[in-house]
């Protein structure tokens, strides 16, 4: 059976430097570059099975590459248009996959407090909306329409409706304004709030410190020393803070941290210090050493 002659390869100069710029290039993908070395060696004359021992490729994949270049040029290397594997979902079925992600998980019963790309397919496969289906398919569709339902913002309703005056007065002690007045140089504006249920825990063995190919060591054991409450005052202006920790939380233990702070210079001898605080704005006037507690109408925190 006689064998089928080699199709002839002539090339242009453009074609030629274009060949080799693909062969010899660094970021060429492999299947590109055997492609171009294929066509350079069928245009030096050298018959089909001497590049294929060459390339260490079949001698039918040379003829085809060889062939396909002599008949359409640059262009029929690339590979052709595949139509690929046929489509598994209908549209109506990721749409419906994206309106079960919008709807609140307490209309639907499912015991999740949030969803997820595999809960959702779970969900999916459950109500029969889909025979079977993967996470990262869910995935995929949701974020053509940039659906998170797995998270969440929550938001304040304001229930006073006299919170803006009230918070206006904060608002302006945070601008280092009082009443429509600049704040002096003696005056300070403190913030306070206090973290409760904080517990005190020792190591049982004390930290060992770093050393040369040797990480810092903390020994996992400690000891409960109970809950305490953390108190703290932030100076506004001047990014100071005051702490304390007290057993338990109480006007008591919130006046040990004021009297911290006021009798602490600049405070002590300042003409006025404001304090903000969870219920109340008051302002603390030193006097003789002391303090005199003025306090105002009451405001809901402003962080």
């Amino acid at each position: 059976m006689p064998v089928a002659s080699a199709v002839p390869v002539v090339l242009t100069a453009s074609e030629r430097h274009r060949l080799k710029k693909m062969t010899y290039g660094h970021k060429t993908p492999h299947r590109a570059r055997q492609r171009a070395t294929i066509v350079l060696l069928a245009a030096r004359g050298r018959p089909n099975a001497r590049i294929a021992a060459q390339t260490r490729l079949h001698v039918d994949t040379v003829r085809t590459w060889q062939g396909r270049f002599a008949a359409g040029g640059m262009s029929a290397l690339a590979d052709r248009k595949r139509s690929g594997r046929p489509v598994s979902f209908t549209a109506l079925q990721a749409a419906e996959v994206k309106a079960l992600a919008c709807q609140l998980l307490a209309e639907t019963g499912v015991p999740l407090s949030r969803w997820s790309c595999p809960g959702l397919a779970r969900e999916v496969v459950a109500r029969s909306i889909a025979g079977s289906i993967s996470a990262s398919t869910v995935r995929r569709w949701l974020k053509q329409d940039a659906l998170k339902p797995w998270q969440y913002r929550s938001w304040i309703s304001l229930r006073d409706h006299a919170f803006r005056p009230k918070a206006a007065r904060v608002l302006d002690l945070y601008a280092h304004t009082f009443d429509g007045v600049t704040l002096g140089q003696d005056e300070y504006v403190i913030s306070a709030d206090e973290k409760t249920s904080f517990q005190a825990r020792c190591r049982c063995h004390p930290t060992l410190a770093p050393g040369q190919a040797r990480a810092m060591r903390v020994n996992h054991e400690y000891d409960r020393g109970g809950a305490l409450a953390y108190l703290a005052a932030y100076d506004v202006h001047h990014a100071r803070v005051f702490g304390r920790c007290e057993p338990k939380t109480g006007i008591r233990p919130f006046m040990n941290l004021v009297t911290q702070v006021m009798t602490t210079e600049p405070y002590a001898s300042a003409r006025h210090v404001f304090w903000i605080v969870d219920k109340c704005l008051a302002s603390f006037m030193s006097r003789d050493g002391g303090c005199t507690r003025v306090w105002e109408a009451p405001v809901s925190k402003v962080g």
